[in-house]
């Protein structure tokens, strides 16, 4: 018997490859590149760099433990979203959770810089929560997972000063919980 280890994966998998390599490349350059390319703060709109950043700060990550906290959801939520989706979709939802994510922080809080993929985190948890949706109905575990999850961040962001984005992980959730909608619009289970 031959056993053969899957890329099952893709997308969730080329994300997690090169958010490490982006950590490792930033070690190694003393957080240059992580502010060049991978976290996201105002900048002039003539600079190529900052459209790209709107994409990117998804990839870059603070410390090898906002890595690996972010990481660990994303490898543990994102094979059975993508199997359940595909990669496509699940591409299409990191790709638009970190362009909002980007606009929502350059509007709201553009003095500080944002990176890191909590807010895809967010919308895997989220998305997750639409496993088992129904047309016409409303799963429990969204508004148990929105409450909790999304009441938490809202509590979190009023009484709490930290370097964390509490915004990141609300508009994340939002991104999963529309996308929960749009990708199940019109099936029946």
């Amino acid at each position: 018997m031959t056993i053969k280890i899957k890329y099952n994966a893709p997308v969730v998998l080329s994300f997690s490859l090169i958010a490490l390599l982006v950590l490792i490349l930033s070690s190694v350059t003393d957080a240059g590149l992580t502010s060049l390319l991978f976290c996201v703060y105002r900048a002039p709109l003539t600079d190529p760099l900052f459209y790209v950043r709107l994409f990117t700060h998804v990839l870059g990550h603070g410390s090898w433990a906002h890595y690996f906290s972010n990481i660990m959801y994303i490898l543990l939520l994102g094979p059975m979203l993508e199997e359940k989706y595909g990669s496509r979709p699940l591409l299409f939802g990191i790709l638009l959770t970190a362009f909002v994510t980007a606009v929502a922080h350059l509007l709201l809080n553009g003095s500080a810089a944002l990176l890191g993929a909590s807010g895809v985190v967010f919308m895997m948890i989220l998305l997750a929560s639409f496993a088992s949706f129904r047309h016409g109905t409303i799963p429990l575990t969204f508004l148990l997972i929105a409450g909790i999850y999304i009441g938490n961040e809202i509590i979190t962001g009023i009484f709490t000063t930290d370097n964390i984005s509490q915004l990141s992980h609300i508009i994340g959730g939002a991104c999963g919980a529309f996308l929960g909608v749009f990708l199940n619009r019109g099936k029946k289970r």
